[in-house]
């Protein structure tokens, strides 16, 4: 049964529990799909061997999770041919690595990063000498791997032409289309941080600072059964919005906006969300845009189908925000959306240069912003693409702007 526990504050804080089973792993057909279809993108790329360093896509593709993988003293790599995958791991994973799938093999290591290294090129160099060895690592846009200027030099040593080619677009033609289990994954921890958002804000009261209740709102992510959350924005604003800043001692007053970017993963799988509250009645002006720009929002993101490309998305956005009359929208960021997978934020970016053809599969988040006499207006809604449309993988905002009261008691959570 769900049980509670109380926090020391200004005033008594109850927290609720709320057990979740431990996320499970990742089947292992599902494995064999992903690698199935790499390889067909390595053959069409002419790449012979890919090298993985980056944590998620050693996660991805051989379902090794471990606290080890952000380790950077003792590096997991991964080697991937047409016939073999070799995880590379220290000795002291020994125990983690008979767990993974039997068409995998291992290889250990007693060192630190420049063993792993040299281990890494042993494996290389016992490929057969027939095959041609154009290699590729995963460093490039929106990955970062672990870096080595030893694995460079070695790569180049061992690659036919003594060049290395990047594995960025390769592994994201693969990990960008999402199976349904990566969706439940990704749907768990939706509801994971809604009900912690609903939870958290109900202790918002004039006079809590950014930090308190950042504080409240992280404990409850994890008695909701997150196994991690990253840290977060939790700003309280009238204007002054600097969105990626840590929360300070800041103290909540009235006509104050509660903005939260915020995020938990289960799984290995993480989500990212943002809403928005009201410090004190808002004006009637504050109704209506609220409700406008959310329904633009929606209408986005319910209109996001394969065949599309991102830009058009954005165009639509465009339109459909010019059409609203709402003035200017948030400029300091190029996109007003993202993908989302392994990894919080991934391609296809929704902007205005981005060509990316929509495919069934992919996660993709929509959160146009506007900023307007001191009051931010922002909402995230997240489609999974199917055949035919999309499925929401997070409930909608509320229909109505949350607000605070002056008092815990008086907080008013409207319907979604």
């Amino acid at each position: 049964m769900a049980g509670q526990r109380k926090l020391s504050s200004s005033f008594p804080i109850t927290l609720s529990v709320r057990p979740l089973p431990a996320s499970p792993a990742i089947p292992v057909s599902e494995l064999e799909l992903r690698i199935d279809r790499l390889r067909v993108e390595m053959r069409k790329s002419e790449v012979d061997i890919i090298i993985l360093t980056d944590p998620n896509n050693i996660q991805y593709f051989t379902g090794f999770r471990s606290l080890s993988l952000i380790n950077k003293t003792r590096p997991n790599l991964a080697l991937l041919t047409d016939e073999r995958v070799v995880f590379i791991g220290s000795l002291s994973e020994g125990k983690y690595l008979e767990g993974l799938p039997p068409a995998f093999s291992s290889v250990q290591y007693l060192g630190y990063l420049a063993e792993a290294v040299d281990t890494l090129a042993d494996q290389i160099s016992a490929i057969p000498a027939t095959t041609c060895k154009r290699i590729a690592v995963d460093y490039g846009q929106d990955m970062l791997g672990h870096g080595s200027l030893q694995l460079i030099e070695i790569i180049k040593d061992h690659s036919a032409d003594r060049s290395i080619k990047s594995a960025v677009d390769i592994l994201w033609r693969v990990r960008l289309i999402k199976t349904r289990f990566e969706a439940k994954m990704k749907k768990t921890g939706f509801e994971i941080i809604n009900r912690s958002f609903d939870q958290a804000i109900q202790h918002a009261h004039v006079g809590i600072s950014e930090l308190e209740l950042y504080r409240i709102m992280q404990a409850q992510i994890f008695l909701n059964g997150a196994e991690s959350s990253d840290p977060m924005p939790m700003l309280f604003s009238d204007g002054d919005s600097s969105y990626s800043r840590w929360p300070s001692d800041r103290k909540l007053k009235d006509g104050h906006y509660i903005w939260v970017d915020f995020n938990a993963t289960y799984g290995g799988y993480p989500t990212d969300r943002n809403r928005i509250a009201r410090c004190g009645e808002p004006k009637n002006w504050e109704v209506e845009t609220y409700r406008r720009v959310r329904e633009l929002t929606i209408e986005i993101a319910e209109g996001v189908k394969p065949g599309l490309r991102s830009c058009d998305i954005h165009g639509q956005f465009k339109r459909l925000w010019k059409e609203a009359g709402l003035g200017n929208a948030y400029g300091l960021v190029t996109r007003i959306g993202h993908g989302s997978g392994l990894d919080m934020l991934e391609p296809p970016s929704i902007s205005a240069t981005d060509e990316t053809v929509l495919e069934a599969g992919m996660i993709l988040h929509v959160e146009p912003k506007l900023e307007k006499d001191g009051c931010v207006f922002q909402f995230e809604e997240v489609v999974y693409l199917r055949d035919h449309g999309v499925e929401l993988l997070s409930e909608l905002s509320p229909k109505q702007i949350p607000v605070v009261g002056r008092a815990q008691d008086n907080f008013k959570m409207p319907e979604c």
